[in-house]
């Protein structure tokens, strides 16, 4: 007589504990996860994109997660704190890019942005970040829409309107006192 397998089909191999379904995950810890990151990095936006890479890269990983070594929600809390830290790396390195390039820059008196601007608004472009003039130079300048300009900046749309704003903002106050 053949060997039989006795155990029925449902049976699971001793040790293996089954998963929810992923769904079932998302829908519960979606929530927890997205506060957990705002709080981290104090961005929503950022928040936001990293609480989708968290899930994206638990998707990728579902068929290895283990609910014996742990609960969802402390997986997950790991994949966010694991995308924010790559996420902080990323930002200091734009940070130190931005100030070697202010570094860098020579403060002239001669025209520098663009042949027929007022002194006043030399000075007043010149006073803004190495981002936020970025911002206006693609936007305003090359006059590219919101979602080019925050690809080639490689930060969110949102953002990017953000710093805009902010930078049109610096650049009215600077020149609230010129007289035209």
């Amino acid at each position: 007589m053949k060997d039989v397998n006795a155990l029925p089909a449902a049976v699971r191999p001793p040790g293996r504990v089954a998963a929810p379904p992923f769904a079932d995950v998302v829908a519960e810890h979606l929530d927890a996860v997205y506060r957990y990151l705002v709080y981290l990095t104090g961005d929503r936006a950022a928040a936001e994109d990293l609480a989708a890479e968290t899930f994206e890269r638990a998707f990728r990983s579902w068929r290895r997660f283990d609910p014996r070594r742990g609960a969802p929600r402390t997986w997950l809390c790991r994949i966010a704190h694991s995308a924010a830290v790559d996420w902080f790396r990323a930002e200091a390195r734009r940070q130190r890019r931005e100030e070697s390039y202010s570094r860098d820059e020579v403060l002239l008196e001669e025209a520098v942005f663009s042949e027929g601007l007022s002194p006043e608004l030399e000075r007043a472009l010149r006073r803004l970040t190495p981002a936020e003039r970025e911002v206006v130079a693609l936007r305003v300048l090359l006059e590219l829409d919101g979602p080019s300009a925050a690809r080639v900046l490689g930060i969110s749309g949102t953002a990017c309107s953000t710093r805009l704003s902010r930078a049109l903002q610096r650049l009215e106050e600077e020149m609230s006192d010129v007289r035209i």
